[in-house]
Protein backbone atom coordinates (compact mmCIF):
# COMPACT_ATOMS: atom_id res chain seq x y z
CA UNK A 1 0.00 0.00 0.00
CA UNK A 2 1.47 3.47 -0.72
CA UNK A 3 0.79 6.05 2.00
CA UNK A 4 1.48 10.01 2.35
CA UNK A 5 1.64 12.58 4.57
CA UNK A 6 -0.08 16.15 4.48
CA UNK A 7 1.48 18.00 6.73
CA UNK A 8 -0.36 21.61 7.91
CA UNK A 9 3.32 22.46 9.15
CA UNK A 10 2.23 23.61 12.87
CA UNK A 11 3.99 26.00 14.95
CA UNK A 12 3.93 24.51 18.63
CA UNK A 13 3.81 25.49 21.89
CA UNK A 14 7.55 26.74 22.28
CA UNK A 15 8.25 26.60 19.14
CA UNK A 16 10.09 29.69 16.80
CA UNK A 17 8.59 29.32 12.90
CA UNK A 18 11.94 28.54 12.34
CA UNK A 19 12.10 25.44 14.76
CA UNK A 20 8.36 24.50 12.54
CA UNK A 21 10.17 24.68 9.09
CA UNK A 22 12.92 22.20 10.88
CA UNK A 23 10.12 20.11 12.46
CA UNK A 24 8.32 19.67 8.78
CA UNK A 25 11.68 18.78 7.22
CA UNK A 26 12.45 16.25 9.93
CA UNK A 27 9.03 14.93 9.09
CA UNK A 28 9.52 14.65 5.77
CA UNK A 29 12.89 12.66 6.34
CA UNK A 30 11.31 10.44 8.24
CA UNK A 31 8.59 9.29 5.93
CA UNK A 32 11.67 9.10 3.27
CA UNK A 33 13.22 6.88 6.05
CA UNK A 34 10.11 4.32 6.40
CA UNK A 35 8.83 4.41 2.87
CA UNK A 36 6.42 6.64 2.69
CA UNK A 37 6.10 8.10 -1.09
CA UNK A 38 4.56 11.46 -0.81
CA UNK A 39 4.66 14.47 1.38
CA UNK A 40 2.18 16.96 1.15
CA UNK A 41 2.29 20.50 2.42
CA UNK A 42 -1.14 22.58 2.78
CA UNK A 43 -1.49 26.20 1.87
CA UNK A 44 -2.98 28.57 4.55
CA UNK A 45 -2.26 32.01 5.23
CA UNK A 46 -2.00 34.57 8.25
CA UNK A 47 -2.68 31.79 10.28
CA UNK A 48 -0.06 32.52 13.34
CA UNK A 49 -0.19 28.94 14.53
CA UNK A 50 0.57 27.71 11.03
CA UNK A 51 4.01 28.39 8.44
CA UNK A 52 2.63 27.19 5.26
CA UNK A 53 1.81 30.22 3.58
CA UNK A 54 4.68 30.13 1.03
CA UNK A 55 3.98 26.53 -0.21
CA UNK A 56 6.12 26.51 -3.17
CA UNK A 57 8.89 27.80 -0.42
CA UNK A 58 8.38 25.55 1.83
CA UNK A 59 8.47 22.21 -0.96
CA UNK A 60 11.67 23.41 -2.34
CA UNK A 61 13.21 23.18 1.20
CA UNK A 62 12.12 19.95 1.77
CA UNK A 63 12.92 18.57 -1.77
CA UNK A 64 16.66 19.90 -1.15
CA UNK A 65 16.63 17.86 2.24
CA UNK A 66 15.56 14.79 0.91
CA UNK A 67 16.48 12.28 -1.84
CA UNK A 68 13.52 10.30 -2.76
CA UNK A 69 10.73 11.79 -1.53
CA UNK A 70 7.85 12.91 -3.72
CA UNK A 71 6.57 16.33 -2.02
CA UNK A 72 4.18 18.67 -3.20
CA UNK A 73 1.28 20.90 -2.48
CA UNK A 74 -1.50 20.15 -0.85
CA UNK A 75 -3.30 21.91 -2.39
CA UNK A 76 -2.25 25.53 -4.30
CA UNK A 77 -5.21 27.38 -3.84
CA UNK A 78 -5.82 29.30 -7.25
CA UNK A 79 -8.18 32.15 -6.24
CA UNK A 80 -4.92 33.04 -4.41
CA UNK A 81 -2.17 32.94 -7.02
CA UNK A 82 -1.66 33.40 -10.82
CA UNK A 83 -2.29 30.10 -12.67
CA UNK A 84 0.72 30.90 -14.91
CA UNK A 85 3.20 31.69 -12.06
CA UNK A 86 2.17 28.44 -10.05
CA UNK A 87 2.67 26.81 -13.36
CA UNK A 88 6.02 28.71 -13.58
CA UNK A 89 7.05 27.80 -10.20
CA UNK A 90 5.90 24.07 -9.99
CA UNK A 91 7.31 23.80 -13.40
CA UNK A 92 11.24 25.12 -12.29
CA UNK A 93 11.12 23.02 -9.56
CA UNK A 94 10.56 20.07 -11.44
CA UNK A 95 13.53 20.78 -13.45
CA UNK A 96 15.59 21.05 -10.39
CA UNK A 97 13.71 17.78 -8.50
CA UNK A 98 12.56 16.04 -11.94
CA UNK A 99 10.10 13.26 -10.73
CA UNK A 100 9.84 14.36 -7.59
CA UNK A 101 7.44 17.38 -7.75
CA UNK A 102 3.59 16.78 -7.19
CA UNK A 103 0.97 19.61 -7.54
CA UNK A 104 -2.49 19.48 -5.93
CA UNK A 105 -4.43 22.35 -7.28
CA UNK A 106 -8.00 23.82 -5.09
CA UNK A 107 -10.05 26.59 -5.26
CA UNK A 108 -10.62 27.47 -1.25
CA UNK A 109 -9.87 30.69 -0.65
CA UNK A 110 -7.62 28.86 2.35
CA UNK A 111 -7.53 31.93 4.88
CA UNK A 112 -10.39 34.12 6.37
CA UNK A 113 -11.65 37.15 3.97
CA UNK A 114 -9.74 39.45 5.02
CA UNK A 115 -6.39 37.98 4.05
CA UNK A 116 -7.88 36.60 0.81
CA UNK A 117 -8.53 39.88 -0.17
CA UNK A 118 -5.18 41.24 0.18
CA UNK A 119 -4.00 38.19 -1.79
CA UNK A 120 -6.07 39.26 -4.50
CA UNK A 121 -5.07 42.80 -5.05
CA UNK A 122 -6.03 44.47 -8.12
CA UNK A 123 -9.27 41.78 -8.52
CA UNK A 124 -13.00 42.96 -8.43
CA UNK A 125 -14.38 40.14 -6.33
CA UNK A 126 -13.62 37.41 -3.96
CA UNK A 127 -15.87 34.71 -6.18
CA UNK A 128 -14.66 31.12 -5.52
Amino acid sequence: MKLSILNLAPVREGQTYAQAVDSMVNLAKHAEHIGIERYWIAEHHNMKNLVSSATALLIQHTLANTKTLRVGSGGVMLPNHSPYVVAEQYGTLETLYPNRVELGLGRAPGTDMQTAAALRRGRNSLDF
